[in-house]
């Protein structure tokens, strides 16, 4: 079945809420453009999942963002970014519709990290899955060879995140437990990554516990200015995209869950729909 071809809102998916984040920041900076988010809270997290199944997954729901009119989808997910966005470019678009985009997080956030460190070591923080994937090690070093990268997983900081507890005593143990563990194995580090979603609301636990003079990066800034470039340099793709300054939620969950959630990443009320992402 053929997708809409009239313009449409940019897509934005995320396993979860993280991609809130990512949002956030490209409509502060893209703010006339329409959006759709899309969380497939229902199967969330992906960040242990096996690569086949987070790449069927992310596929169902690109095809869903597509059939719902979007031409251009982010992958606000850095698990979705590591383990399916290549598949999906390579794969599947030259067959489902050639003139279509689906762009990630990790490819943004490598090409920026180089003009940053001074000392080239740099870490990563993320989920298990991102961490196994090593793309972020790809990626930067494609780009910046003499770089050093060193990753870190941190298991439970989505999960603290979307219980509240951000700010919590608990979170600040993890946090702590995890950064020295990252300089334990690399003390030249001075440039940490983010490289999850929802790490940012951790961001002042974050600060306090690296060392001194060590940069943080989130992506949602960097994300947005690659975007911003993106459609610069592409006017074909920004003509397909509607102005309207509107923005819509769906989830694969509950949606009174989603709001609840929501809130903690937007500090807003949503209004969100329940849709059905189908296996394809």
């Amino acid at each position: 079945m053929p997708f809409p071809s009239s313009p449409g809102p940019i897509g934005v998916f995320d396993s979860g809420y993280g991609g809130l984040t990512i949002l956030h920041g490209i409509r502060q900076l893209l703010p006339q453009y329409d959006y759709m988010y899309l969380g497939d809270n229902a199967r969330a997290p992906y960040g242990s999942r096996s690569f086949e199944v987070v790449y069927q997954f992310t596929r169902q729901a690109v095809l869903k963002l597509f059939s719902m009119g979007c031409h251009l989808v982010i992958l606000g997910c850095n698990t979705a970014s590591a383990k399916a966005l290549r598949s999906i470019q390579q794969r599947d678009l030259p067959m489902l519709d050639p003139d279509r985009r689906v762009l990630g997080v990790i490819r943004p956030t490598a090409e920026e990290v180089g003009n940053l460190t001074k000392t080239r070591h740099v870490g990563i923080l993320a989920t298990e899955g991102t961490i196994k994937s090593n793309s972020y090690k790809i990626e930067i070093q494609k780009l910046f060879p003499d770089v050093e990268v060193t990753g870190v997983a941190c298991p439970l900081w989505a999960a603290i995140v979307e219980a509240g507890e951000a700010d919590s005593p608990g979170a600040d143990y993890f946090v702590k437990k995890r950064i020295d563990q990252l300089m334990r194995k690399d003390s030249l580090i001075d440039t940490v990554i983010l490289g999850c979603t929802h790490y940012p609301l951790l961001m002042s636990s974050v600060v306090k516990n690296v060392p001194d003079g060590v940069r943080i990066m989130a992506q949602g800034t960097y994300v947005a200015d690659s975007l911003a470039d993106y459609l610069n340099r592409h006017p074909e793709m920004e003509q397909k995209l509607t102005q309207g300054g509107t923005c819509h939620y769906f989830t694969t969950e509950s949606e009174e869950r989603f709001r609840e959630t929501a809130r903690i990443f937007l500090h807003e009320d949503v209004n969100v729909q329940h849709v059905e992402v189908t296996t394809s």
